[in-house]
């Protein structure tokens, strides 16, 4: 059996497997983990191999202490790590590994296609890869709920909204400004990449995950709307190319 662990800036994902059967998933905030994991070992002692992706500032030494006291056997990600997937990425060192592993989930369930993953979370990523198998990149920026708190937290007098998609351009308020700004500006950035690949690939996917993606989901009507273990299916698939 396999663990996966994705630990994000405050919210972690889990999932045991079978193969590439899908046995438990569970989410929560990291604070949670290292119970979580207590919990998880003694309900599927068979596992046996382990993979942890950290975006986070949260050391995993503590994870790795427990599952090496069960003998499970932890991957990191490194250059030496197989890729279902040809990497053109000049800084690879520096790239993500939930952007590797949301990626390899494209390639699992949509392969040999253009394919542009977009994550919306903490930050807004967009990640393109060939259907040829290469990955050339993508782009990050701030994430919806990011967007408002800056306007917040670097101006003397804009309010602290919640996120809606009701609003329009030219906005007559304030308030009404601030979404079209952040969550408008969030729709065209993403609509803009996607016509840019569109234009230059013709077919493409366009695949949407992340905390915001059903918000957004709403407004955008070209995507594939990727189920909540989208990027979990995407670290088995790493796992099961290493393991052995």
């Amino acid at each position: 059996m396999n663990l996966v662990i994705d630990i994000g800036n405050n919210y972690f994902k889990l999932a045991v497997f079978s193969d590439e059967t899908l046995l438990f998933n569970e989410s929560g905030k990291t604070t949670a983990l290292e119970e979580s994991i207590l919990e998880l070992i003694k309900d599927f002692p068979m596992v046996k191999f382990a993979l942890i992706s950290n975006v986070s500032n949260i050391s995993d030494s503590t994870i790795k202490k427990i599952l090496n006291s069960k003998d499970i056997k932890i991957f990191d990600f490194a250059s030496s790590l197989k890729l279902p997937f040809t990497v053109k990425y000049e800084t690879i060192e520096t790239l993500g590994n939930d952007r590797l592993a949301l990626v390899a989930a494209a390639v699992k369930l949509y392969p040999n296609s253009n394919n542009l993953i977009i994550d919306a979370g903490t930050c807004l990523t967009a990640d393109f890869i060939s259907d040829k198998n290469i990955y050339f990149g993508g782009m990050i920026s701030p994430g919806i709920e990011m967007r408002y708190k800056s306007l917040k937290n670097y101006t003397a007098r804009l309010p602290k909204l919640k996120k809606s998609n009701n609003f329009k351009f030219p906005a007559d308020s304030t308030s009404g400004s601030i979404h079209a700004g952040v969550v408008g500006g969030v729709l065209n950035e993403i609509s803009g990449f996607t016509k840019q690949l569109i234009n230059k690939y013709k077919n493409v996917n366009i695949i949407l995950t992340g905390g915001d993606a059903e918000f957004l989901s709403k407004t955008l009507k070209i995507t594939i709307f990727a189920n909540q273990n989208f990027i979990l299916e995407g670290l088995n698939s790493i796992l099961n190319l290493n393991k052995y």
